[in-house]
Protein backbone atom coordinates (compact mmCIF):
# COMPACT_ATOMS: atom_id res chain seq x y z
CA UNK A 1 0.00 0.00 0.00
CA UNK A 2 2.96 2.62 0.52
CA UNK A 3 4.44 1.56 -2.20
CA UNK A 4 0.95 2.79 -4.20
CA UNK A 5 0.98 6.31 -2.78
CA UNK A 6 4.69 7.05 -3.65
CA UNK A 7 3.76 6.08 -7.19
CA UNK A 8 0.42 8.11 -7.11
CA UNK A 9 1.93 11.02 -5.21
CA UNK A 10 5.24 10.92 -8.07
CA UNK A 11 2.59 11.02 -10.96
CA UNK A 12 1.10 13.62 -9.39
CA UNK A 13 3.74 15.72 -8.09
CA UNK A 14 6.08 15.12 -11.39
CA UNK A 15 3.23 14.53 -14.13
CA UNK A 16 3.47 11.20 -16.84
CA UNK A 17 5.94 8.89 -15.98
CA UNK A 18 7.36 5.80 -18.07
CA UNK A 19 8.19 2.74 -16.23
CA UNK A 20 12.52 2.71 -16.53
CA UNK A 21 11.27 6.50 -14.45
CA UNK A 22 9.61 5.00 -11.76
CA UNK A 23 11.82 1.93 -11.48
CA UNK A 24 14.64 4.84 -11.16
CA UNK A 25 12.69 6.91 -8.72
CA UNK A 26 11.09 4.60 -6.62
CA UNK A 27 13.75 2.00 -6.37
CA UNK A 28 11.86 -0.84 -7.64
CA UNK A 29 11.95 -3.86 -10.42
CA UNK A 30 10.45 -3.13 -13.72
CA UNK A 31 8.28 -6.35 -13.13
CA UNK A 32 7.23 -4.89 -9.51
CA UNK A 33 6.16 -1.37 -11.64
CA UNK A 34 4.41 -3.07 -14.30
CA UNK A 35 2.26 -4.94 -11.90
CA UNK A 36 1.15 -1.84 -9.70
CA UNK A 37 0.70 0.16 -12.93
CA UNK A 38 -1.83 -2.57 -14.48
CA UNK A 39 -3.61 -2.65 -11.10
CA UNK A 40 -3.97 0.89 -10.78
CA UNK A 41 -5.28 0.90 -14.76
CA UNK A 42 -7.47 -1.46 -13.79
CA UNK A 43 -8.93 0.22 -11.21
CA UNK A 44 -8.78 3.47 -13.40
CA UNK A 45 -6.85 5.48 -11.39
CA UNK A 46 -3.93 5.53 -13.93
CA UNK A 47 -4.04 5.64 -17.47
CA UNK A 48 -1.72 5.74 -20.32
CA UNK A 49 -0.62 8.79 -21.99
CA UNK A 50 1.19 9.70 -24.47
CA UNK A 51 4.88 8.44 -25.37
CA UNK A 52 8.26 9.91 -23.58
CA UNK A 53 11.63 10.29 -25.40
CA UNK A 54 13.97 7.20 -26.13
CA UNK A 55 17.93 7.36 -27.33
CA UNK A 56 16.95 4.04 -29.34
CA UNK A 57 14.29 1.79 -29.76
CA UNK A 58 11.06 1.87 -29.34
CA UNK A 59 9.63 4.88 -27.62
CA UNK A 60 8.31 4.40 -23.99
CA UNK A 61 4.78 4.19 -22.77
CA UNK A 62 3.67 7.47 -20.22
CA UNK A 63 1.61 6.82 -17.29
CA UNK A 64 -0.41 9.96 -15.39
CA UNK A 65 -3.36 10.11 -13.02
CA UNK A 66 -6.58 10.30 -14.59
CA UNK A 67 -8.71 13.04 -13.89
CA UNK A 68 -11.37 13.11 -10.52
CA UNK A 69 -9.12 10.62 -8.82
CA UNK A 70 -9.29 12.78 -5.62
CA UNK A 71 -10.29 16.14 -5.26
CA UNK A 72 -9.46 18.95 -2.89
CA UNK A 73 -11.59 22.00 -1.71
CA UNK A 74 -9.41 25.40 -1.67
CA UNK A 75 -10.00 28.28 -0.13
CA UNK A 76 -8.29 31.68 -0.46
CA UNK A 77 -8.74 33.95 2.26
CA UNK A 78 -8.27 37.67 1.47
CA UNK A 79 -8.78 41.26 3.56
CA UNK A 80 -12.26 41.35 2.73
CA UNK A 81 -13.38 38.37 0.37
CA UNK A 82 -12.88 34.89 0.28
CA UNK A 83 -12.84 32.73 -2.93
CA UNK A 84 -13.42 29.04 -3.06
CA UNK A 85 -12.96 26.45 -5.29
CA UNK A 86 -13.02 22.31 -5.90
CA UNK A 87 -10.01 20.94 -7.59
CA UNK A 88 -9.43 17.61 -8.93
CA UNK A 89 -5.85 16.01 -8.92
CA UNK A 90 -5.46 17.48 -12.31
CA UNK A 91 -5.98 21.12 -11.68
CA UNK A 92 -9.48 21.23 -13.10
CA UNK A 93 -11.96 23.04 -11.59
CA UNK A 94 -14.99 20.85 -10.40
CA UNK A 95 -17.22 23.84 -9.47
CA UNK A 96 -17.66 28.00 -10.55
CA UNK A 97 -15.06 29.93 -7.99
CA UNK A 98 -17.59 30.91 -5.45
CA UNK A 99 -16.51 34.44 -3.88
CA UNK A 100 -17.97 35.30 -0.26
CA UNK A 101 -17.67 39.09 0.82
CA UNK A 102 -16.90 38.35 4.68
CA UNK A 103 -14.50 40.67 5.65
CA UNK A 104 -11.42 38.70 7.20
CA UNK A 105 -10.97 39.33 11.46
CA UNK A 106 -9.00 38.32 14.59
CA UNK A 107 -12.25 36.99 15.86
CA UNK A 108 -12.87 32.95 14.78
CA UNK A 109 -16.38 32.69 15.46
CA UNK A 110 -17.67 35.51 13.75
CA UNK A 111 -15.72 34.39 10.56
CA UNK A 112 -16.61 30.60 10.72
CA UNK A 113 -20.07 31.86 10.90
CA UNK A 114 -20.61 33.72 7.82
CA UNK A 115 -18.42 31.28 5.70
CA UNK A 116 -19.02 27.60 6.97
CA UNK A 117 -22.61 27.69 5.39
CA UNK A 118 -20.99 28.97 1.97
CA UNK A 119 -19.10 26.01 1.92
CA UNK A 120 -21.55 23.60 2.42
CA UNK A 121 -23.26 25.14 -0.36
CA UNK A 122 -20.30 24.62 -2.80
CA UNK A 123 -19.92 20.94 -1.70
CA UNK A 124 -23.79 20.10 -2.32
CA UNK A 125 -23.24 21.99 -5.85
CA UNK A 126 -20.59 20.14 -6.47
CA UNK A 127 -20.97 16.86 -8.86
CA UNK A 128 -18.63 14.73 -6.98
CA UNK A 129 -18.16 11.45 -5.02
CA UNK A 130 -18.03 13.23 -1.70
CA UNK A 131 -16.07 9.77 -0.44
CA UNK A 132 -13.01 11.33 -2.73
CA UNK A 133 -12.93 15.20 -1.12
CA UNK A 134 -10.18 14.03 0.60
CA UNK A 135 -9.49 17.59 2.34
CA UNK A 136 -8.84 21.42 2.42
CA UNK A 137 -6.63 23.24 1.82
CA UNK A 138 -6.76 27.39 2.79
CA UNK A 139 -4.49 30.07 2.44
CA UNK A 140 -4.37 33.60 3.91
CA UNK A 141 -2.14 36.08 5.00
CA UNK A 142 -0.57 36.43 8.34
CA UNK A 143 2.18 34.98 10.19
CA UNK A 144 1.41 31.20 9.54
CA UNK A 145 3.13 27.96 10.79
CA UNK A 146 2.41 25.34 8.95
CA UNK A 147 3.35 22.74 11.08
CA UNK A 148 1.58 23.92 14.16
CA UNK A 149 -1.79 24.63 11.69
CA UNK A 150 -1.62 28.38 13.67
CA UNK A 151 -2.01 31.82 12.28
CA UNK A 152 -0.96 34.60 14.36
CA UNK A 153 -2.12 37.12 12.87
CA UNK A 154 -5.74 36.80 12.35
CA UNK A 155 -8.60 34.11 13.61
CA UNK A 156 -7.22 34.23 16.68
CA UNK A 157 -8.38 31.68 20.12
CA UNK A 158 -8.04 33.53 22.46
CA UNK A 159 -8.97 30.97 24.79
CA UNK A 160 -5.51 29.10 23.36
CA UNK A 161 -7.30 26.05 23.33
CA UNK A 162 -7.31 24.66 19.64
CA UNK A 163 -4.86 25.52 16.83
CA UNK A 164 -6.79 27.16 13.83
CA UNK A 165 -6.09 24.25 11.61
CA UNK A 166 -7.75 21.78 14.24
CA UNK A 167 -11.00 24.62 14.35
CA UNK A 168 -11.21 23.93 10.65
CA UNK A 169 -11.04 20.48 10.69
CA UNK A 170 -14.07 20.19 13.89
CA UNK A 171 -16.11 22.67 11.39
CA UNK A 172 -15.78 20.82 7.90
CA UNK A 173 -15.70 17.07 9.35
CA UNK A 174 -12.33 16.93 7.08
CA UNK A 175 -8.16 16.81 6.97
CA UNK A 176 -7.68 20.66 6.43
CA UNK A 177 -3.88 22.39 5.37
CA UNK A 178 -3.52 26.17 6.34
CA UNK A 179 -1.01 27.98 4.63
CA UNK A 180 0.61 31.58 3.75
CA UNK A 181 -0.74 32.96 0.66
CA UNK A 182 2.68 33.89 -0.90
CA UNK A 183 3.63 30.74 -0.41
CA UNK A 184 0.68 29.14 -2.49
CA UNK A 185 1.68 31.85 -5.17
CA UNK A 186 5.18 30.42 -5.31
CA UNK A 187 4.43 26.95 -5.54
CA UNK A 188 1.70 27.52 -8.16
CA UNK A 189 4.36 29.43 -10.14
CA UNK A 190 6.52 26.69 -9.73
CA UNK A 191 4.46 23.74 -10.65
CA UNK A 192 2.67 25.37 -13.38
CA UNK A 193 4.07 28.69 -14.06
CA UNK A 194 7.09 31.08 -14.44
CA UNK A 195 9.29 29.07 -12.34
CA UNK A 196 9.04 25.64 -13.93
CA UNK A 197 12.49 23.95 -13.83
CA UNK A 198 14.10 26.92 -12.23
CA UNK A 199 15.69 26.71 -9.02
CA UNK A 200 16.33 30.23 -7.07
CA UNK A 201 13.06 32.49 -7.82
CA UNK A 202 11.48 35.26 -5.84
CA UNK A 203 7.72 35.75 -6.57
CA UNK A 204 6.63 38.96 -5.14
CA UNK A 205 2.66 39.27 -4.22
CA UNK A 206 1.44 42.76 -4.86
CA UNK A 207 -1.64 42.96 -3.60
CA UNK A 208 -3.43 44.54 -0.25
CA UNK A 209 -0.12 44.26 1.32
CA UNK A 210 3.38 42.71 -0.10
CA UNK A 211 4.85 39.35 0.54
CA UNK A 212 7.44 36.96 -0.93
CA UNK A 213 7.55 33.98 -2.02
CA UNK A 214 11.39 32.12 -1.53
CA UNK A 215 12.29 29.70 -3.90
CA UNK A 216 15.68 28.00 -3.29
CA UNK A 217 17.10 24.84 -4.80
CA UNK A 218 13.91 24.40 -6.71
CA UNK A 219 12.21 24.62 -3.32
CA UNK A 220 9.48 26.94 -1.81
CA UNK A 221 11.36 27.76 1.61
CA UNK A 222 9.33 28.45 4.70
CA UNK A 223 11.71 29.29 7.34
CA UNK A 224 12.21 28.19 10.90
CA UNK A 225 8.95 28.66 11.50
CA UNK A 226 6.78 29.25 8.55
CA UNK A 227 7.39 32.97 8.51
CA UNK A 228 9.76 33.50 5.79
CA UNK A 229 9.18 36.18 3.00
CA UNK A 230 7.53 39.13 5.10
CA UNK A 231 8.81 41.31 3.27
CA UNK A 232 6.07 44.22 3.38
CA UNK A 233 7.25 44.77 6.90
CA UNK A 234 11.27 45.35 6.28
CA UNK A 235 12.04 49.07 7.55
CA UNK A 236 11.71 51.05 4.89
CA UNK A 237 11.50 54.48 5.34
CA UNK A 238 12.54 56.46 8.51
CA UNK A 239 10.13 57.95 10.60
CA UNK A 240 7.62 56.98 8.71
CA UNK A 241 3.62 55.79 8.97
CA UNK A 242 2.96 53.61 11.96
CA UNK A 243 2.14 50.13 10.32
CA UNK A 244 -0.89 47.97 11.08
CA UNK A 245 2.15 45.50 12.38
CA UNK A 246 2.85 48.31 15.08
CA UNK A 247 6.02 49.41 13.75
CA UNK A 248 6.93 52.65 11.71
CA UNK A 249 8.01 52.64 8.26
CA UNK A 250 7.14 49.48 6.61
CA UNK A 251 7.71 48.72 2.75
CA UNK A 252 3.83 48.52 2.91
CA UNK A 253 3.22 52.10 4.32
CA UNK A 254 4.80 53.07 0.87
CA UNK A 255 4.45 50.35 -1.92
CA UNK A 256 0.88 48.07 -0.90
CA UNK A 257 -2.50 47.99 -2.90
CA UNK A 258 -3.37 48.97 0.87
CA UNK A 259 -1.46 52.30 0.44
CA UNK A 260 -2.13 52.76 -3.31
CA UNK A 261 -5.97 53.36 -2.33
CA UNK A 262 -5.08 55.43 0.64
CA UNK A 263 -3.43 57.91 -1.64
CA UNK A 264 -6.35 57.73 -4.14
CA UNK A 265 -8.56 58.97 -1.58
CA UNK A 266 -6.47 61.11 0.17
CA UNK A 267 -5.81 62.75 -3.41
CA UNK A 268 -9.62 63.02 -4.51
CA UNK A 269 -10.82 64.41 -0.95
CA UNK A 270 -8.35 67.60 -1.48
CA UNK A 271 -9.63 67.84 -4.47
CA UNK A 272 -7.44 66.12 -6.81
CA UNK A 273 -9.12 65.92 -10.15
CA UNK A 274 -8.97 62.17 -11.14
CA UNK A 275 -11.70 59.67 -13.33
CA UNK A 276 -11.32 57.74 -10.44
CA UNK A 277 -13.66 59.67 -8.66
CA UNK A 278 -16.14 58.81 -11.30
CA UNK A 279 -15.36 55.18 -11.12
CA UNK A 280 -16.01 54.68 -7.68
CA UNK A 281 -19.78 56.66 -8.13
CA UNK A 282 -18.10 59.36 -6.31
CA UNK A 283 -17.98 56.89 -3.36
CA UNK A 284 -14.28 57.63 -2.13
CA UNK A 285 -14.35 54.72 0.56
CA UNK A 286 -15.20 52.09 -2.04
CA UNK A 287 -11.75 53.23 -4.13
CA UNK A 288 -9.54 49.72 -4.71
CA UNK A 289 -6.46 49.09 -6.79
CA UNK A 290 -8.32 47.97 -9.61
CA UNK A 291 -9.86 51.18 -10.09
CA UNK A 292 -7.02 53.13 -10.17
CA UNK A 293 -5.53 50.48 -12.92
CA UNK A 294 -8.27 50.89 -14.89
CA UNK A 295 -8.31 54.59 -14.56
CA UNK A 296 -4.63 54.63 -15.56
CA UNK A 297 -5.54 53.06 -18.44
CA UNK A 298 -7.60 55.35 -19.73
CA UNK A 299 -4.74 57.91 -19.35
CA UNK A 300 -5.53 59.40 -16.32
CA UNK A 301 -2.49 61.16 -14.90
CA UNK A 302 -3.28 60.92 -11.66
CA UNK A 303 -3.35 57.12 -11.45
CA UNK A 304 -0.54 56.86 -13.39
CA UNK A 305 1.87 59.02 -10.79
CA UNK A 306 0.39 57.00 -8.20
CA UNK A 307 1.68 53.56 -9.66
CA UNK A 308 4.48 55.20 -10.31
CA UNK A 309 5.68 56.22 -6.59
CA UNK A 310 4.52 52.27 -5.64
CA UNK A 311 6.51 50.94 -8.66
CA UNK A 312 9.56 52.80 -7.39
CA UNK A 313 9.36 52.44 -3.41
CA UNK A 314 8.70 48.27 -4.79
CA UNK A 315 11.84 48.69 -7.39
CA UNK A 316 13.91 49.98 -4.12
CA UNK A 317 13.02 46.92 -2.00
CA UNK A 318 13.18 44.34 -4.73
CA UNK A 319 16.70 45.54 -5.29
CA UNK A 320 17.53 44.88 -1.68
CA UNK A 321 16.13 41.42 -2.46
CA UNK A 322 18.58 40.81 -5.72
CA UNK A 323 21.71 41.39 -3.48
CA UNK A 324 20.65 38.86 -1.21
CA UNK A 325 19.26 36.38 -3.01
CA UNK A 326 21.23 36.39 -5.93
CA UNK A 327 17.88 34.96 -8.09
CA UNK A 328 17.85 33.72 -11.84
CA UNK A 329 13.99 35.43 -11.75
CA UNK A 330 11.75 37.25 -9.86
CA UNK A 331 8.35 36.78 -10.62
CA UNK A 332 5.44 39.77 -9.94
CA UNK A 333 1.74 38.40 -9.21
CA UNK A 334 -0.80 39.84 -7.74
CA UNK A 335 -3.56 42.81 -8.22
CA UNK A 336 -0.80 45.30 -8.37
CA UNK A 337 0.88 43.25 -10.83
CA UNK A 338 -2.17 43.67 -13.13
CA UNK A 339 -0.70 47.47 -13.56
CA UNK A 340 1.93 45.82 -15.81
CA UNK A 341 3.95 48.94 -17.67
CA UNK A 342 3.05 51.58 -14.98
CA UNK A 343 4.45 49.71 -12.16
CA UNK A 344 7.03 47.41 -13.34
CA UNK A 345 8.80 50.44 -16.00
CA UNK A 346 9.37 52.94 -12.70
CA UNK A 347 10.27 49.40 -10.80
CA UNK A 348 12.87 48.71 -13.79
CA UNK A 349 14.35 52.00 -13.38
CA UNK A 350 14.75 52.08 -9.39
CA UNK A 351 16.45 48.53 -9.72
CA UNK A 352 19.02 49.74 -12.28
CA UNK A 353 19.66 52.50 -9.43
CA UNK A 354 19.99 50.50 -6.38
CA UNK A 355 20.94 47.68 -7.25
CA UNK A 356 24.65 45.86 -8.48
CA UNK A 357 24.85 46.10 -12.42
CA UNK A 358 26.93 42.73 -11.95
CA UNK A 359 23.91 40.90 -10.20
CA UNK A 360 21.02 42.76 -11.88
CA UNK A 361 22.03 41.48 -15.02
CA UNK A 362 21.88 37.97 -14.09
CA UNK A 363 18.00 38.59 -13.38
CA UNK A 364 15.50 38.08 -15.05
CA UNK A 365 12.06 40.25 -14.21
CA UNK A 366 8.57 39.14 -15.25
CA UNK A 367 4.86 39.00 -14.54
CA UNK A 368 2.63 36.16 -13.69
CA UNK A 369 0.84 34.61 -16.79
CA UNK A 370 -1.02 32.22 -14.09
CA UNK A 371 -4.41 35.12 -13.79
CA UNK A 372 -6.04 36.44 -10.73
CA UNK A 373 -6.59 32.87 -9.10
CA UNK A 374 -3.53 30.96 -9.52
CA UNK A 375 -2.94 30.83 -5.77
CA UNK A 376 -5.70 28.17 -5.29
CA UNK A 377 -4.00 25.73 -7.87
CA UNK A 378 -0.77 26.18 -5.40
CA UNK A 379 -3.01 25.41 -2.64
CA UNK A 380 -4.78 22.10 -4.29
CA UNK A 381 -1.15 21.34 -4.75
CA UNK A 382 -0.10 21.57 -1.66
CA UNK A 383 -3.28 19.76 0.01
CA UNK A 384 -3.16 16.95 -2.46
CA UNK A 385 0.84 16.54 -1.91
CA UNK A 386 0.19 16.49 2.13
CA UNK A 387 -2.46 13.54 1.71
CA UNK A 388 -0.35 11.39 0.21
CA UNK A 389 2.54 12.00 2.47
CA UNK A 390 -0.05 11.36 5.25
CA UNK A 391 -1.27 8.07 3.73
CA UNK A 392 2.25 6.77 2.88
CA UNK A 393 3.70 7.63 6.68
CA UNK A 394 0.07 5.88 7.75
CA UNK A 395 0.81 2.46 5.65
CA UNK A 396 4.53 2.56 7.03
CA UNK A 397 3.19 3.02 10.31
CA UNK A 398 1.21 -0.12 9.97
Amino acid sequence: MQLKYRLLQHLYTCGPASVAMLCETLDISTPTAVKLLAEMTRLRIVEKKGVGESIGGRRPDLFRLRKHVVFMLCIDIELFKTNMVIVDNNNNFMTPMKTVHVALSRNRGAFFDALLGHVEQLIASANINRDHLIGCSIGMPGLIDPSLGENYSYLLDESGGMSLQAAFEEKLGMPVVIQNDVKGSALAELRFGHAVGKKNVLVILMDWGIGLGIIMDGKVQQGNSGFSGEMGHIPFAENGELCYCGKHGCLETVASGMTLSKMARQGILSGQNSIINELSNKEVYRIETEMIIKAANKGDQYSIQLLSNIGTNLGKGISILIQLFNPELVILSGKIAEARQYITLPMQQAINTYCMTQIREKTQIVSSDLGDHSRLLGYAAEGINQFFSAMIAQAKGG
